[in-house]
């Protein structure tokens, strides 16, 4: 492959390469499917956004630095 293909745009979000598995009640994921439809997401997008405000406000009300943060 190409250097410069390998090489991420300096404003491209960052690679995710993690994953994250929970367990639900059937009912919370057919909300959380049908509140990701509504707002036009997809449920990955739609969880990880929430996740991520969810996060920042525990961590910054614990006067905590927030990681995803301090690397932008």
């Amino acid at each position: 492959m190409h250097k410069l293909m390998k090489t991420r745009l300096k404003n491209s979000p960052p690679e995710r390469t993690e994953r994250l598995e929970i367990r639900l009640e059937p009912a919370e994921k057919e909300a959380f499917q049908l509140a990701a439809s509504i707002s036009g997401a997809t449920l990955s997008s739609w969880l990880r956004e929430r996740l991520r405000r969810a996060a920042r406000s525990d961590i910054e009300g614990a006067g905590q630095t927030v990681p995803f943060l301090a690397k932008q």
